[in-house]
């Protein structure tokens, strides 16, 4: 059973933001079933890197839309973006260096993290990016 399961109502109604955030979703619902098929260190850590990864990617691309097109919440966003970022990372060195590991509460903040922030700042910019054309 999937951690998160997404629906049109997570649509910010931009073609690209709705495909990153389903593959954001996918990627935190492979971390869940690694764990609870008690899959290693190893593999848990290699999901966690993909998540990471693609997460700047989508932070990136979303903040690079935003300068385009002059959005008014841009800086706020940004920072949004920033703490997600140093969380995970530092989450990151944690599991690295053997003081932490992926369980649970992990996936919950995740799952809370990134469900939110879909529900909340980006269907800020919804109708801002409706308004421009952008698709």
């Amino acid at each position: 059973m999937p951690l998160i399961t997404w629906t049109e109502t997570m649509s910010v109604g931009v073609v690209r933001s709705d495909k990153e955030h389903q593959k954001l979703i996918e990627l935190i619902n492979l971390l869940h079933s690694e764990m609870a098929a008690g899959k290693s260190n190893e593999v848990m850590g290699k999901v966690l890197e993909q998540l990471i990864s693609y997460t700047k990617g989508h932070f990136a691309m979303e903040e690079t839309l935003f300068r385009n097109h002059n959005y008014p919440q841009a800086a706020a966003h940004k920072q949004e973006h920033d703490a997600l970022t140093k969380k995970v990372l530092d989450l990151q060195a944690e599991f690295k260096a053997g003081k932490t590991f992926i369980g649970a509460p992990t996936l919950n903040f995740l799952r809370d993290w990134l469900t939110q922030h879909i529900l909340k700042q980006d269907m800020s910019y919804k109708l801002f990016f409706a308004s421009k054309g952008v698709k």
